[in-house]
């Protein structure tokens, strides 16, 4: 019996906004029953918390800092091994049906004479993956840029250059005018398209239709959907499943408005972030932020029902994670920007049919997003790269171990090099870094240039109090020790790919290399060192 991976990631899902992660009023059955079949993480950390750099440290297995690709639109390099190279090297078919937020390295394939539309090009450019179905999910300027969900709703009946832009994520108002789903005031109202012709059952049935043709296996499909995520818009009769009532309080604080740090202060007098701290827009948003995820929810249970029919559940792992939160006016935020758990921290499900015992289980383990490819690798039988995946295999967690290795840190990188925040700033480009590390306790975070920021999770779980300058003793001591586990993470080897940690071995091992001998006194030294006499060949 083959076996399969469907990677599910949401785009912009907060970890808290499912109700097995404790909402009080969404309820996601469907994700909730995954759960119950597999490991709930509740410790699960993106690489960084924006769209593209998270992305690609998930797809490569790798940090930031490794890969390159740190800000969205910048290319992922050409020879950055992708989850897609080191599963197809294996024999295992890796697809793609959503968003990558990849930006292809053009240049590089330029330089090196990599036709764009050959095998080798189209897979460069697609993250490693096959593209059964490529949709990022932002279109608005029609058919520049159109993505196959258009030509489908055209063959539908929704007619349009752009009817992802004006149908799909637009309403109606009282006068039939069109209302651009852009402007948050419209969030309550619903899109004008017929459910099911949504982008979220598009993208379900996409995957459904890869996993119809796709034979025996074994493949990993990344069902990669496009919503939550802005445009906040949904259509009926989610539009309106939640309203004002259903939103729970802001995680803020009025000295969080009054903070001394300048990159927290920096971010907060951004026109996003002052709109999100309105409670007005709060009530209107996240009515419809619910409603897309419930949305996913629904639309994973006729996905579920339908792997169940024919009977793909029980060899397949099913994993269900995001890319990053959403403040959504927490901490006077809006965005993803810094590193609240709102904002970087994500669900991670993950249902391995081979789990058993583990079924049901909750781990407060510390768990990156770099940690899945190890993983993918390892469940399809792969031998283990760790000179090049500098993620964990997260198979003894799966079964229920607890590793006496784990990780004591995880690790977040934000460049915020071209936001807003570097020109109040001043900031120059290649010092615009912002670092996280947290243990079971405490989040320290670097601001290059500027004074950390220190919260203690134990007393202060919504880290609403920054220790950051505290001069006490303590907290002095605490900061100095993380400071030091992110220079013990910085010192590491992170691009040593070329060789492995054996072939590294027989390197050491070996004290003759092709006969040149260094630093050999006489031919008695050299047969004691090499077991044989100087020869000709030497």
């Amino acid at each position: 019996m083959a076996r399969n991976v469907l990677f599910i990631m949401a785009d912009q899902l907060r970890w808290d906004y499912l109700s097995c992660y404790g909402h009080p009023h969404l309820q996601t059955p469907n994700i909730d029953a995954l759960a119950a079949r597999g490991v709930r993480f509740t410790n699960a950390y993106v690489q960084s918390p924006f769209c593209g750099p998270s992305r690609m440290s998930t797809y490569t297995g790798r940090y930031c800092r490794s890969h390159g690709s740190t800000w969205n639109g910048i290319p992922l390099r050409v020879g950055e091994r992708t989850i897609g190279d080191h599963l197809r090297q294996i024999g295992v078919r890796p697809v793609i049906v959503g968003k990558t937020h990849m930006r292809p390295d053009v240049e590089g394939m330029e330089w090196l004479g990599i036709d764009p539309a050959s095998e080798i090009g189209v897979t460069l450019a697609e993250c490693g993956f096959e593209p059964f179905e490529r949709d990022d999910g932002l279109h608005p300027r029609g058919y520049d840029d159109a993505p196959e969900y258009n030509r489908w709703l055209n063959e539908r009946g929704i007619g349009g250059e752009n009817p992802w832009n004006d149908r799909a994520n637009s309403a109606r108002g009282d006068d039939g005018e069109r209302l651009t789903g852009w402007l948050l005031k419209h969030s309550n109202r619903a899109a004008d398209i017929p459910e099911e012709l949504s982008e979220t059952p598009y993208m379900t049935t996409r995957a459904m239709e890869f996993m119809e043709a796709a034979g025996e296996g074994p493949w990993l499909c990344h069902l990669s959907y496009i919503k939550p995520h802005w445009p906040y818009i949904v259509p009926a009769p989610y539009h309106d499943m939640y309203g004002a009532a259903h939103v729970v309080p802001p995680v803020r604080a009025e000295a969080e408005r009054e903070t001394d740090h300048p990159v927290f202060r920096a971010y907060q007098q951004s026109r996003i972030c002052r709109t999100f701290a309105r409670d007005e827009v709060r009530e209107r948003v996240i009515p419809a932020y619910m409603g897309l995820i419930r949305q996913i929810d629904d639309q994973l249970g006729r996905l579920f029902a339908f792997m169940e029919a024919r009977g793909l559940m029980e060899e397949t792992m099913i994993v269900f994670t995001s890319d990053h939160g959403d403040y959504l006016g927490d901490h006077w935020m809006g965005e993803k920007d810094l590193f609240h758990d709102c904002s970087v921290k994500v669900p991670l499900i993950v249902a391995d049919p081979r789990a058993g015992a583990a079924r049901g289980a909750v781990s407060d383990a510390l768990v990156e997003a770099i940690d899945l490819a190890p993983t993918f690798l390892s469940f399809f039988g792969g031998a283990p790269k760790p000179h090049i995946l500098e993620g964990r295999d997260l198979s003894p967690l799966l079964r229920g171990e607890a590793p006496g290795d784990w990780r004591a840190y995880a690790v977040s990188e934000y460049d915020y090099a071209t936001r807003e925040a570097r020109k109040v700033l001043g900031t120059a480009g290649d010092a615009s870094q912002l670092f996280m590390v947290r243990d079971a306790r405490w989040k320290y975070v670097h601001a290059e240039g500027f004074r950390p920021m220190l919260f203690d999770l134990e007393r202060d779980p919504d880290e609403l109090e920054d220790l950051g300058a505290s001069g006490d003793a303590e907290h002095a001591a605490v900061r100095a020790r993380m400071a030091g586990a992110l220079f013990a993470w910085a010192r590491r080897h992170h691009s040593r790919v070329t060789v492995t940690p054996e072939r590294l071995d027989s390197m050491l091992a070996s004290d003759d290399t092709e006969g040149i001998v260094i630093g050999v006194w006489d031919e008695a030294e050299f047969a004691r060192l090499n077991g044989r006499p100087v020869g000709p060949r030497d």
